[in-house]
C-alpha cells in the first residue's frame, strides 16, 4: 500500500528485454534502506526488488506490466517517481494507492500559471467514469486532485513543490503516464455493475 506522495526520484540505468519480460535497473538514493523482496512504487507501479548492486536496484517486469503500464517506454537517463510501501503508524498524506496500474493516459496539455503548472491528461473511458472533480487520481504514482474534468480529460493544478520533486518537470505533451483510479471508486463501480446485472 502506498500514499501517492513521491519519496524520491530514481534514474533509469537500463531496461533490457528478456523473453517477453524485462529487467529494469534504477539508481536509487535510498538503496541502503532496501532489501531483496521489498516493494517500491516506480511511476506508480508496485515492483519487487530483485537484486541490489551498489546504488543500482533491479526489478523484473512481467509481460502484463509491460502491456498495462508505460514502464516499457523508459530509456536510460530518464527520471522516475519512487515511493516505498507504507509502514504502520506513518502519516497518511495522500490517498490509498495500491501500486496496481489500471491503464495509461496521455499528457495532452501543459501550461504555466504563475508559479503553478496546469497539466491535462487524456483518460481512457474506463478510468474517466471513475473520476470526479476534486477527487483523487494517481498519475505516475503521484496522488493528485482533479481540478476539473472536460469530457474524458482531467485537469490538474501542480504546486511548485510537486513540480520540482516529481518527474512532472521532465514530462512532455504526448507522453504516456500510468493511471490508478481511486480504490473506493473502483469498488463502488463494480458493486453497482453487479447489482444492475442482477436486475436484468
Amino acid at each position: 500500500m502506498f500514499t501517492g506522495l513521491v519519496e524520491a526520484l530514481g534514474l533509469v540505468v537500463s531496461l533490457d528485454a528478456e523473453k517477453g519480460q524485462a529487467r529494469l535497473v534504477l539508481e536509487i538514493s535510498f538503496v541502503s534502506e532496501l532489501a531483496l523482496g521489498d516493494s517500491v512504487a516506480v511511476n506508480g507501479c508496485c515492483l519487487t526488488v530483485a537484486s541490489i548492486e551498489g546504488r543500482h536496484v533491479a526489478f523484473d517486469l512481467l509481460a502484463q506490466t509491460l502491456d498495462v503500464t508505460s514502464l516499457g517506454g523508459l530509456k536510460r537517463g530518464m527520471v522516475v517517481n519512487l515511493e516505498r510501501a507504507m509502514q504502520v503508524g506513518d502519516r497518511f498524506g495522500g490517498h490509498f494507492v495500491q501500486g496496481h496500474v489500471d491503464a495509461f493516459g496521455i499528457i495532452c496539455g501543459m501550461d504555466e500559471r504563475g508559479q503553478d503548472h496546469v497539466v491535462e491528461v487524456e483518460l481512457p473511458e474506463a478510468i474517466a467514469r471513475l473520476c470526479i472533480e476534486k477527487g483523487s487520481l494517481a498519475i505516475d504514482g503521484i496522488s493528485l486532485t482533479i481540478a476539473s474534468l472536460v469530457g474524458e480529460r482531467a485537469v490538474f493544478w501542480i504546486t511548485p513543490h510537486t513540480w520540482q520533486h516529481t518527474n512532472l518537470h521532465a514530462a512532455e505533451v504526448g507522453q504516456r503516464v500510468n493511471l490508478e483510479a481511486d480504490m473506493l471508486a473502483k469498488h463502488v463501480d463494480r458493486l453497482l455493475a453487479a447489482r444492475m446485472a442482477d436486475r436484468v
